[in-house]
């Protein structure tokens, strides 16, 4: 039975992940949280999702991103880049997207988070 990660707390340059304190941007990939060094959804490449994209099909259904402070549309090389892979994408603030992954992982989805730290 897997378990996912909780985010408990965002803001002050990082996250509350299960208790945790984590310093920055957060990318959690089968419910394994690590260092993400995205910046800005601005400078986003389809490389900072390589860890996403190459689970391969039927392991991840979507990317759940938070944009940081505001919302943000990813460049369309990310965008495409997912797609082609065969994944969603869901975008949204980092705060919104925080409360979104508890939810989504309560539900047992298959999914990866990527949160740019504020």
């Amino acid at each position: 039975m897997r378990i996912a990660p909780t985010l408990d707390a965002y803001g002050g340059g990082g996250f509350r992940v299960s208790g945790l304190w984590r310093p920055g941007s957060l990318l959690i990939v089968e419910d394994h949280p690590r260092d993400w060094p995205v910046k800005s959804a601005r400078e986003l490449t389809a490389n900072d999702f390589a860890a996403v994209i190459g689970l391969g099909p039927g392991v991840c259904e979507f990317v759940l991103l938070g944009t940081g402070a505001a919302p943000v549309m990813p460049p369309a090389a990310v965008r495409q880049g997912l797609a082609g892979a065969g994944l969603g994408l869901e975008f949204m603030t980092t705060q919104a997207a925080a409360r979104m992954h508890n939810v989504l992982a309560s539900q047992g989805r298959r999914f990866a988070t990527a949160l740019i730290v504020i």
